[in-house]
């Protein structure tokens, strides 16, 4: 097998989400992208999680749905205050004997004036639907900046895995350029023992072959890198690429022996678990609200006003009070297939709440399994890149004493190339995967 196919692939596929350069805004660090890499203070991921919630817009657009949400709050409460309103009516060539009048001149305003007053309507008793629509209302803006407090969650997840992510293929470049190098020296050993007539043409050409391959595998991993960088900008809500280093990150804490601990906290602070739970509250206020359209609404009015021009039939002011009393009789069946849907809505959100329990408890555990996989693959990993390294050292001696071939030294040289690589793969892999199982027990909130 060669190291160029097996490396191209690795470096293309172990870190295959696209990321790119990004640079610091004016809320973290500015960096230049003409400036030499080495002068810049390193990317951290506490950095780039900050610039990320400043400036990503689907956090800032989540902020705005949950502002938005919570005025209707005020819209459902108005109802409970008096409408007052200004008006002003003039009527000229008026027939003063007309008895009736059609459209907005009722029969009343038959007569040569002008008027200014105001109204006002007071809703005394709507018997509670409109005190169950603010609490809809509420609900439901509580939903909405819970589903922003996920955004949040899901930000600091994409830019978690994109930040190791770009330093999984920076690892990999590394393990590639180390091959390269390892690859040159051979070249430039086999080459001159072949002037001595040590070595044969066969084994220049094969290690000349080695080399280019090795020498692809960085070009790939150096493409690889700056992709992954482009993606972490888009995480953090940026355009201009970074080129500044970014920081290695510690391994955290050891899991939990079992994932049972995690479910109490991912069932209390999961957002979006909390948002449907909310939701579900706003739909059962709603049914109630909907359930109340059939009682009665008694509502208080008074207008007075001026009236500076008349006729003789008129007075110079005018005052009145009273109340309306609506009691829905009968339209259709238009109030109890309303409350017959937003009950049967409100039960559906029930159901939806109690579903996406099942999935968060899924979630939860899976996302345990797959970071104690991880966990253990580190030590194994470890343990591969050792042995590698002293295969390669034996197949070296053995070349070297002239009792082994190229291929053997080149199959040795595989080897530890795959193992530098798949060391690197599985410590990142393991970060994102303890950076899934954080979002999944919502403690990235």
């Amino acid at each position: 097998m060669r190291y160029g196919n097996v490396a191209g692939k690795l470096a293309r596929t172990v870190f295959g989400v696209v990321l790119c350069s990004a640079s610091f805004s004016s809320q973290a660090q500015a960096v230049n992208p003409s400036a030499p890499e080495q002068t810049l203070p390193p990317l951290t991921l506490a950095q780039a999680e900050t610039v990320a919630i400043a400036n990503q817009p689907r956090m800032l657009a989540a902020q705005l749905r949950a502002r938005a949400s919570a005025q209707r709050i005020r819209e459902a409460r108005s109802s409970l205050y008096p409408t007052i309103a200004f008006n002003a009516t003039g009527v000229g060539v008026a027939d003063t004997g007309t008895a009736t009048a059609a459209g907005a001149l009722t029969t009343s305003s038959i007569s040569d004036r002008f008027a200014y007053g105001g109204n006002l309507v007071q809703l005394v008793t709507d018997f509670g639907r409109t005190s169950a629509l603010i609490a809809s209302s509420r609900s439901s803006a509580e939903a909405q900046a819970d589903l922003a407090t996920l955004t949040t969650a899901q930000v600091k997840l994409n830019v978690r895995r994109a930040y190791y992510e770009v330093l999984g293929s920076e690892a990999v470049l590394h393990a590639a350029d180390d091959a390269l190098n390892n690859r040159k020296l051979i070249s430039k050993q086999i080459g001159a023992l072949a002037q001595s007539q040590l070595r044969s043409t066969l084994d220049v050409n094969f290690a000349g072959v080695l080399e280019s391959e090795a020498e692809l595998a960085v070009v790939r991993a150096q493409s690889t890198v700056q992709q992954m960088r482009v993606h972490l900008a888009s995480t953090m809500g940026l355009q201009q690429p970074i080129v500044a280093p970014v920081a290695d990150v510690a391994l955290p804490a050891p899991l939990d022996a079992d994932p049972t601990s995690l479910l109490p906290q991912a069932d209390t602070q999961r957002a979006d678990l909390s948002a449907a739970q909310a939701q579900q509250k706003a739909a059962a206020q709603f049914a109630l609200s909907e359930k109340r359209l059939s009682y009665p609404t008694l509502s208080a009015a008074g207008v007075a006003g001026e009236i500076p021009f008349h006729d003789h039939t008129l007075h110079d002011n005018y005052a009145a009070a009273g109340f309306n009393l609506n009691i829905p009789v009968f339209n259709g069946g238009l109030f109890a297939a309303r409350r017959s849907e937003a009950e049967l809505e409100a039960s559906a959100r029930t159901r939806d709440a109690e579903e996406l329990k099942l999935e968060v408890n899924e979630q939860v555990r899976d996302g345990w399994y797959r970071a104690d996989e991880a966990f253990r693959s580190l030590d194994v990993s470890a343990r591969l890149v050792a042995q590698s390294k002293e295969a390669l050292r034996l197949a070296k001696a053995r070349y070297d004493a002239g009792l082994g071939s190229i291929v053997e030294l080149n199959e040795a040289q595989l080897n530890e190339t795959s193992a530098e690589i798949g060391a690197a793969d599985a410590t990142y892999s393991y970060l994102i995967s303890r950076a899934d199982l954080d979002y999944a027990a919502g403690l990235l909130n």
